[in-house]
């Protein structure tokens, strides 16, 4: 049965396509009052209009995470407008593919300042307002990458890792008043990006999803179920966890052909 959200109010970060259009979007049909944000402002309108296309509503901020100040003060103006807040999703994400002899220091920080400063951010300005009101979920959106190491992709990989720890870390000081913190752990994940970059290196893709054991890459709607699931009252006695939905891939046994 699914899940009712009406009355609830919701937060997801890189809202606007992938993963994060997909979660805010089934909350919203689920009842939920969403806001979601993004940097790209025609990605934002485009995702408005998407909402609206299926019967919903969704409140659409220009806004970059890392201006840590900015993103605050989304939070807490949500919570004080609608005298609550029920859920965040951390889902905004910065990744640079570079051997670790070539990659720039700016471009670790980045991965760091978006996939792990301002998912400390979030939510601990998060929990404050849900621990005073005794309820709330918060997920975060890791990577498989984050747990199984992979080339080129050391800045990326390192700062999911660290989502990762700092959920389940954010899980032991919430739980006492009735917060959840979580984690969603996904492999490739067919968005807009990957599904352009198949369209370039077909050859590379193909041999990516036959290396996963369903034998594809998830869908954002497989994933936003998952990340619903646990910010639902179905997950109530479920906190600190990372849960791959990656259709096996982390839980495989590489072994050469």
């Amino acid at each position: 049965m699914a899940q009712d959200f009406s009355g609830q109010v919701a937060i997801v970060t890189g809202g606007s396509d992938g993963i994060g259009l997909a979660t805010a979007i089934l909350l919203a049909q689920r009842g939920a009052h969403v806001v979601i944000c993004g940097r790209r402002a025609e990605l934002l309108e485009k995702a408005h209009a998407q909402a609206e296309a299926v019967g919903t509503s969704l409140e659409a901020v220009q806004l970059d995470v890392t201006d840590f100040d900015a993103f605050t003060a989304l939070i807490e103006r949500v919570a004080a407008e609608h005298g609550r807040l029920d859920m965040l999703v951390n889902n905004a994400m910065s990744v640079h593919y570079a051997p670790l002899t070539k990659l720039s220091l700016d471009h670790w920080r980045k991965d760091f300042a978006v996939n792990a400063d301002a998912v400390f951010i979030g939510t601990r300005t998060a929990m404050k307002i849900m621990m005073k009101a005794g309820r709330g979920s918060i997920v975060n959106i890791s990577s498989t990458t984050g747990i199984r190491a992979a080339p080129y992709m050391a800045s990326y990989s390192a700062s999911k890792a660290a989502l990762t720890h700092f959920t389940a870390c954010a899980a032991m000081e919430a739980g006492p008043a009735n917060v959840r913190v979580n984690a969603i752990v996904p492999g490739q994940v067919m968005t807009a990006a990957t599904e352009d970059w198949a369209t370039k290196a077909p050859e590379t893709a193909a041999k990516t999803s036959q290396a996963i054991p369903m034998q594809r890459g998830g869908r954002p709607e497989e994933l936003a179920e998952a990340i619903i699931f646990l910010l639902s009252d179905a997950a109530s006695y479920i906190t600190g966890v990372a849960l791959p939905v990656d259709g096996g891939k982390a839980a495989q046994l590489y072994l050469p052909s």
